[in-house]
């Protein structure tokens, strides 16, 4: 969300089944106790992920005396890789919230989205990312977070340095960023490419030049002539010419540049909804636009979306179908939506956050993202690839880096993924 960006969620039922869980479910007698890992949204201990699922599991455990919920908060760069250790050593969680669950539903590890929701919960997600959460027909990743991402530029260092407009193209976005540093302007252009988050980055600026991670029939495409000639760009007239800031782009990553841009060092980065909020709260006055391309006109904006899935090691299916319904009622998903300014999962959340005038300022990201072009998620391969795209894309842009290279490099790894090698 990133991601930054999220997870809307569904009406639901689940105070219904409160008189039959009690202890039973999976367990056969006593307590149960979910586990749950969760990905970190917050960016200080004020405003944790930790206390958001505090209070729900404290709400949901009111109503449901046998239950209890045991969730674990991870930041992002931790996340995912501590999943895979738990279920490779054979101690699953019930529950993990993190970026990918296409390989653990490969694995036949996940149950169906159909044996846990209640239908009209499962109805409710946004269709896309319904299809985004399938594998071979079947839902497995319930979509838990979304966001999209626009430029975002600061208007007091724009006008500082005499530009009277946001960039529309390439050619405009290096000439703004020539002009901020000689306005003195510490980052003209923030380019994260360092481990958080590299891959929604590249992703957004292959977009933006064309192309993306796979070509028109589905199949891994990272080293297609369009990315070469964007990371091409990217490095000789940005990274070359010193546009990017005294922090290497591979060490940069999404919440430092994040940070930077609240303390007015940034003239220009992609963001996605969580900033806004944070730019504002320190002062910042800034603008939002499209993603400038390669020549201007239009091009696929990328969308984010964090998934929820449950795995059967434990059983539990009833108690997590029940927890699950919880979380994803209109009133928890547009709590946590507006919590850390991401968008809604599902289409009554979405509905009623674009209904209300104290969102208008996600009105055009919530526009954006039925329209957007999201991870391949579906693929099994996909956390193996966006792994290595966080360590390996900054060395494009590397003063000794060469683009055409690393492409060709994680292509390899893409394949071999894909393949199974």
């Amino acid at each position: 969300m990133q991601r930054r960006w999220t997870g809307t969620f569904a009406v639901v039922s689940a105070l219904g089944m409160t008189a039959t869980l009690g202890g039973c479910g999976g367990s056969g007698s006593g307590e149960v106790t979910l586990k749950l890992v969760a990905a970190e949204y917050g960016d200080s201990k004020a405003n944790s992920s930790q206390a958001y699922w505090d209070d729900l599991a404290a709400r949901y455990e009111k109503t449901h005396p046998g239950v209890r919920i045991d969730v674990s908060v991870y930041s992002w760069n931790d996340v995912d890789a501590k999943v895979r250790k738990m279920v490779d050593a054979g101690e699953a969680p019930d529950m993990a919230q993190i970026g990918a669950y296409a390989d653990y539903a490969d694995e036949g590890l996940l149950y169906q989205a159909g044996e846990l929701l209640s239908i009209p919960v499962q109805a409710d997600f946004l269709p896309q990312l319904v299809n985004a959460g399938t594998v071979h027909r079947i839902q497995y990743g319930m979509p838990f977070a979304a966001s999209t991402r626009v430029l975002f530029y600061n208007k007091e260092l724009f006008e500082e340095a005499g530009i009277t407009s946001p960039p529309r193209t390439w050619k405009e976005l290096a000439a703004d960023a020539a002009a901020l540093e000689d306005a003195g302007v510490k980052i003209p252009y923030a380019l994260p490419l360092g481990p958080e988050e590299a891959q929604a980055e590249t992703m957004q600026w292959m977009l933006s030049g064309g192309a993306g991670y796979l070509d028109d029939v589905g199949s891994y495409d990272l080293d297609s002539e369009q990315n070469v000639e964007t990371f091409t760009w990217l490095k000789e007239e940005l990274v070359d010419k010193g546009l990017t800031g005294p922090t290497a782009p591979a060490q940069l990553n999404r919440a430092d540049a994040f940070a930077a841009f609240t303390r007015g060092e940034v003239g220009m980065l992609n963001g996605h909804p969580s900033l806004l909020r944070s730019a504002a709260e320190k002062g910042v006055e800034f603008g939002t636009v499209t993603m400038p391309g390669r020549t201007g006109g239009t091009h696929a904006a990328m969308g984010v979306a964090d998934w929820m899935m449950a795995f059967k090691q434990n059983g539990h299916q009833r108690e997590i179908g029940s927890f699950l319904d919880f979380v994803y009622s209109e009133e928890n998903v547009l709590a946590f939506s507006r919590k850390y300014d991401l968008l809604p999962t599902t289409t009554t959340a979405s509905e009623a956050m674009a209904a209300s005038k104290s969102d208008a300022e996600l009105a055009a990201f919530l526009d954006e993202l039925p329209e957007t072009e999201l991870y391949p998620v579906g693929k099994t391969s996909w956390a193996e690839v966006s792994a290595a795209v966080k360590q390996r894309i900054g060395e494009a842009v590397a003063p000794d880096g060469d683009p055409r290279a690393v492409l060709d490099e994680l292509q390899q790894v893409a394949l071999k993924a894909e393949n199974g090698a």
